[in-house]
């Protein structure tokens, strides 16, 4: 019975050791669980598709000096509902990119927002992607008086291999496919091969040990209303 007391407290021990060790991992640089979720909920927000807006996430030293394919498709992909007004457009606007958002929606409508004559409209047109899934880690997040600075690493997950499964392979639950996917950074360059259920972990662990392969982006956030995160630029 002493031994097994014994044992239990020493697993206590372990246990309590490590909660405070990722405890001290989250708050570094005074970043907490919450700041890292909300920051990555954010940049999922605003990380689209490369082969729509020809890259996922631009580099720009000012929001208003962004690309407009980009911008415009990011807010269609925020927006509440599929039939806006310009007014619902440029609101979404501010409210993702912050007040200092003052590009115009042009009148006439884009191609991520038709326009609709019959009710001075714009709909949310139809999204096109291919095989590979435009992806991206947090490697750092520094944080400043205003916002944050956070390093991503971007990286390219590619599916192509589901087009040669047969119908009988598709109907199988997703854990039970077995498939290759390959990871490929920003030039297209294939760097390692994995199996479809390897898993995320596993993924950002080839992505950390081939790092230098893949591109770096540093992303300048600050805070805006109501707690809410904005973009203010990205480096490269």
């Amino acid at each position: 019975m002493k031994q097994l007391i014994a044992t239990i407290c020493v697993l206590l021990v372990i246990f309590v050791g490590m909660l405070i060790y990722k405890k001290q991992e989250i708050n570094k640089d005074n970043v907490n669980a919450e700041e890292v979720e909300k920051i990555q909920e954010y940049i999922n927000k605003i990380y689209m598709w490369k082969e729509v807006t020809d890259e996922a996430l631009p580099v720009f030293e000012d929001i208003n000096q962004a690309p407009d394919k980009w911008v415009w498709e990011v807010i269609k992909n925020n927006l509440d509902e599929y039939q806006v007004t310009k007014e619902q457009i440029m609101q979404k606007g501010k409210e993702i990119f912050g007040e200092n958002f003052n590009k115009e929606f042009p009148d006439e409508g884009t191609q991520a927002l038709l326009y609709q004559k019959e009710t001075n409209t714009y709909v949310a047109s139809e999204t096109n992607l291919d095989n590979k899934e435009d992806s991206f880690f947090i490697n750092k997040i520094e944080k400043k008086q205003s916002g944050y600075t956070v390093e991503i690493v971007e990286y390219l997950e590619d599916y192509s291999n589901v087009e040669n499964l047969t119908e009988e392979e598709l109907q199988k639950n997703e854990e039970d496919l077995d498939y290759a996917i390959y990871l490929e950074n920003l030039n297209g360059e294939r760097i390692a091969e994995l199996k479809n259920n390897d898993g995320e972990t596993k993924v950002i662990e080839t992505v950390k040990a081939n790092i230098d392969r893949f591109t770096k982006k540093l992303i300048t956030l600050e805070n805006g209303k109501g707690g809410n995160l904005n973009l203010k630029k990205v480096e490269q």
